[in-house]
C-alpha cells in the first residue's frame, strides 16, 4: 500500500500539516534569502575617488574644489574613481592656505591653470569613499576597488562554488541523517560562520567564512521543503511549492527593510544571522518525516508521528494502528536495482529530456541569481531597487498558483521564460531611459520567478520514479554552475550596464523554446519505471493537434535492446495537448 493512502487516513492537509508549514516552512526562507544576498550590501561599492593627503584639511568641507583640483572627468561629466593628476599639490596648498572660506566657495580649478594638459595616474595614496549610503563596507574597509574591484565578484564566485558543493554533500546527508537533524544542523552552521565573518580580521578569513556559509544555503531550505512535501497529499504539493518560493520572495523584502536600517557591513552581517537564532524554538515543533522513517525501517516511530498528526487533525485511529500500519505498508521485495546517472542517457527519450531539462534549469538558476545580484546596479537608489526585485515576485506566484491547474506546466513555463527573456534583451533600446530600464528589469524578475517554481514541478513529473531523486539532483548540481559563472558576467556590465541583461535575456529565450520539446504532464500519472519513462515521448508545438489516426506515421525507436524491451510493456502512454486535447505527434 503506498504511504499516500496512509497518510489520507490522518488528514493529509489538516491542521497539523498547515502549522508545520506556518510555523517551520515560512520562517525557514528566512536563512537562505537573508544569506544569499546580503553580501551585495555587506560588499557594496559606493562612488570613491583618489585621496590627496595634501588636500585633506580642506576635504571635509570643500569635496568639490578638492576633485576638480585633483580628480580628472570622464566624457560624461563624472569624476574618475581610478585615477589622479600628477601635479605638485604643495604649491597648492600654500595657495589654498591663505584664501578665506567664502573666496573658496567660490573658487574654480580653471583660476589655477588649465588642467586638460595634467598627465593623469592611478591612485597613489588610497581612496575617499562617499559615506552617504553606507558608512561602511567591506569593499571601504580593505579598498576593495580599482585593481582589487574583481575581488568583490570573486566572492560571489567563492559562494557559489560553496553552494555547489553543499549541494552535493548535503543532499546525501539529508537522506542519511534525516529531514529534522540535517536542518538543524545546516542551521547552526550556517549562522555560526556568518556571524564569525563580522568579526573578521582581512579579506581572505571574511572570504573563508562565506565559503561555508554558501555549503549551506540550498540545502538550508531543501530540508523544511522535502519534509513539507512528504507530510501533504500529492493535491497539495503545488501548495507547498508556491508557498515555499513566496516566505522565499518574503524573506527578499525583509532583507531590503534590515539593510535599510543597518548598513554598517559588521553589525549588518550580525543582524542577519543571530536572529535566525529563534527558529530553534521550532526544534520540539518540527517533526521528523513519517515517510523518511518507513523508508529507513523505523515504523514505530513513524507511526507515533501519525498518531500525533490524527490526534490534532481531529481524527481518530485504533490501538491498533501500528500493527495495521506495518502490514498495509508491508510488500514482498523486488529484485534490488541499483540506478546511477547514465540510466538518465540510456533511452533516446530519457537522454533528450534529461539534456533539455538541465539546459533549462540551468538558464534558470543563472538567470535567477543573476537578476537578484544584478538590482543594486540599476542606478538609483540600491536597496529600493532589490526590494523592488522581491516584491514583483509576489503577485506572480498568486497567478502562478491556478494557472499551473488550468493551462499546464508546458505552456505557463515558455511563456514566462519567453516574455522574461524579451523584456531582458529589450533594454538594449531604452539605456538611457532608468524608468523603464527598471521596468523592463521588473518584468524579466517576474518572468524568470513563474519559471523557477513550474520547472522543478515539472521535471519531477517527468524523471521515473526509480531515477526521479538522481535526476532532480543531477540537474540542479549541473545547473548550480550558473551562480559561479553570472557574477562575472555581471562585472563585465562595469563598461556596458545592459550587457549582462542581454546575454541573462538570450539565455532565457533558449531556454523558453527547449520546454516546448517537453510533453505536457498536468493530469497524467508519474512515470513509474524507466521503460514507462522512455515511453513519454517528446513533442513540439508544431507537430501538435493532430488526428490520431495520423499519429502512425511518427518515427518509431530503433530496435535496440530497449526498445524490444519496451514492446513487453503496457501499451505506450499517449501525450494529449493541453489546449485541444487531441493526441500530439513525436519527434
Amino acid at each position: 500500500m503506498d504511504f499516500d493512502e496512509v497518510l489520507k487516513e490522518v488528514g493529509s492537509f489538516g491542521l497539523y500539516q498547515k502549522i508545520i508549514i506556518c510555523s517551520v516552512l515560512l520562517p525557514a526562507a528566512l536563512p537562505c534569502a537573508f544569506h544569499a544576498y546580503s553580501q551585495l550590501f555587506i560588499a557594496a561599492t559606493p562612488t570613491h575617488w583618489c585621496r590627496i593627503p595634501e588636500l585633506e584639511p580642506w576635504t571635509q568641507d570643500y569635496v568639490t574644489l578638492v576633485k576638480n583640483l585633483s580628480i580628472p572627468r570622464h566624457a560624461n561629466g563624472e569624476y574618475a574613481e581610478c585615477s589622479m593628476y600628477l601635479r605638485n599639490y604643495s604649491d597648492l596648498v600654500r595657495y589654498l592656505e591663505y584664501r578665506t572660506p567664502y573666496d573658496l566657495q567660490r573658487e574654480q580649478s580653471m583660476h589655477m591653470g588649465r588642467t586638460d594638459k595634467i598627465r593623469t595616474v592611478p591612485c597613489q595614496h588610497g581612496w575617499h569613499y562617499d559615506k552617504s549610503m553606507y558608512p561602511n563596507t567591506v569593499v571601504q574597509e580593505w579598498n576593495l576597488v580599482c585593481d582589487k574591484s574583481l575581488y568583490v565578484t570573486l566572492a560571489l564566485v567563492i559562494f557559489g562554488i560553496g553552494g555547489l558543493v553543499g549541494n552535493y554533500v548535503f543532499g546525501y546527508l539529508q537522506d542519511f541523517w534525516g529531514r529534522r537533524p540535517s536542518f538543524y544542523a545546516y542551521l547552526l552552521l550556517e549562522i555560526v560562520a556568518c556571524a564569525a565573518s563580522a568579526f573578521a580580521w582581512n579579506y581572505y578569513s571574511w572570504l573563508g567564512f562565506r565559503f561555508v556559509v554558501g555549503l549551506t544555503v540550498p540545502a538550508i531550505l531543501a530540508s523544511p521543503y522535502v519534509l513539507a512535501i512528504e507530510l501533504v497529499g500529492p493535491d497539495r504539493r503545488v501548495f507547498c511549492t508556491i508557498v515555499s518560493n513566496i516566505a522565499y520572495s518574503l524573506g527578499l523584502v525583509l532583507l531590503a527593510g534590515v539593510v535599510y536600517v543597518i548598513r554598517d557591513w559588521r553589525y549588518l552581517t550580525l543582524a542577519v544571522s543571530l536572529p535566525l537564532l529563534m527558529l530553534f524554538s521550532c526544534f520540539f515543533v518540527m517533526p521528523e518525516s513519517p515517510r523518511w522513517l518507513m523508508a529507513v525501517g523505523k515504523p514505530k516511530r513513524a507511526a507515533r508521528i501519525l498518531k500525533i498528526i490524527a490526534r490534532v487533525n481531529g481524527v481518530r485511529v485504533s490501538n491498533e494502528f501500528v500493527t495495521n500500519l506495518q502490514q498495509k505498508l508491508v510488500c514482498p521485495k523486488p529484485a534490488e536495482m541499483h540506478y546511477g546517472i547514465l540510466d538518465l542517457f540510456r533511452g533516446t527519450n530519457m537522454r533528450r529530456k534529461t539534456l533539455i531539462i538541465t539546459l533549462i534549469w540551468f538558464a534558470n538558476t543563472s538567470v535567477y541569481v543573476g537578476l537578484s545580484y544584478y538590482a543594486p546596479a540599476l542606478g538609483g537608489d540600491e536597496i529600493w531597487n532589490f526590494f523592488l526585485a522581491g516584491a514583483v515576485e509576489l503577485p506572480t506566484y498568486l497567478l502562478l498558483w491556478p494557472g499551473l491547474s488550468y493551462f499546464g506546466r508546458r505552456w505557463i513555463l515558455f511563456i514566462s521564460m519567453l516574455v522574461g527573456g524579451v523584456a531582458c534583451v529589450a533594454t538594449l533600446l531604452y539605456q538611457q531611459r532608468a524608468d523603464i530600464m527598471l521596468l523592463l528589469y521588473c518584468i524579466g524578475k517576474m518572468g524568470i520567478s513563474s519559471a523557477f517554481v513550474v520547472l522543478p514541478l515539472l521535471a519531477s513529473e517527468l524523471y521515473p520514479t526509480v531515477v526521479r531523486g538522481l535526476g532532480m539532483s543531477f540537474s540542479s548540481v549541473i545547473a548550480m554552475i550558473g551562480p559561479i559563472v553570472i557574477p562575472i558576467i555581471n562585472h563585465m556590465g562595469q563598461h556596458m550596464l545592459v550587457l549582462p541583461l542581454i546575454i541573462m535575456g538570450g539565455l532565457l529565450i533558449i531556454g523558453g523554446f527547449a520546454s516546448l520539446f517537453l510533453p505536457e504532464t498536468r493530469g497524467r500519472n508519474l512515470p513509474q519505471t524507466l521503460e514507462e519513462g522512455e515511453a513519454v515521448p517528446l513533442s513540439f508545438l508544431l507537430c501538435c493537434c493532430v488526428e490520431s489516426g495520423k499519429v502512425t506515421n511518427a518515427r518509431r525507436m530503433p530496435p535496440t535492446t530497449d526498445a524490444r524491451r519496451l514492446t513487453t510493456a503496457p501499451a505506450p502512454c499517449k501525450v494529449v495537448c493541453s489546449i485541444c486535447n487531441k493526441e500530439m505527434r513525436t519527434l
